[in-house]
């Protein structure tokens, strides 16, 4: 269950810092990609809550999923890894956690470990000194 969220992007360029040579001071390669959790058609309700949850590090206070990229030296290198890196986060936020289930200690365990015990017990107890009054 893998959802693409690549028609719902909203893209934006400026210059990026890196490689590319004197090209660093023309071209705008650096890509930002913006989406919007809320206003989304692609994910339910209940998808949309998780994803708020689980990014909200990444979320903007306007409701945005930000992820930006400067990396390759083409604009289109660049948005090609914003939406590589935008389907990752949501993938992840989308897969819910296993709840643990609670197991039981069997009860000849417990029978096994009172019965270590009283062995302990009884071992530390014949190593006493004797008192005037223990026999």
């Amino acid at each position: 269950m893998s959802i693409t969220i690549t028609n719902e992007i909203i893209f934006q360029t400026a210059r990026s810092g890196g490689k590319g040579g004197q090209n660093v001071n023309k071209v705008e390669t650096m890509v930002e990609g913006r989406w919007h959790v809320a206003n989304s058609v692609l994910v339910s309700d209940e998808q949309k809550q998780s994803i708020l949850q689980k990014l909200a590090s990444k979320i903007t206070t306007d409701g945005y999923l930000l992820v930006k990229s400067q990396t390759e030296r083409t604009q289109l290198g660049n948005k090609e890894q914003v939406i590589k890196k935008m389907n990752q986060l949501i993938a992840q936020a989308l897969i819910k956690k296993k709840s643990r289930i609670a197991t039981k200690v069997p009860k000849v365990i417990k029978e096994k470990i009172l019965e270590k015990k009283k062995q302990k017990s009884s071992v530390k107890a014949t190593r006493r000194k004797l008192k005037p009054g223990d026999y």
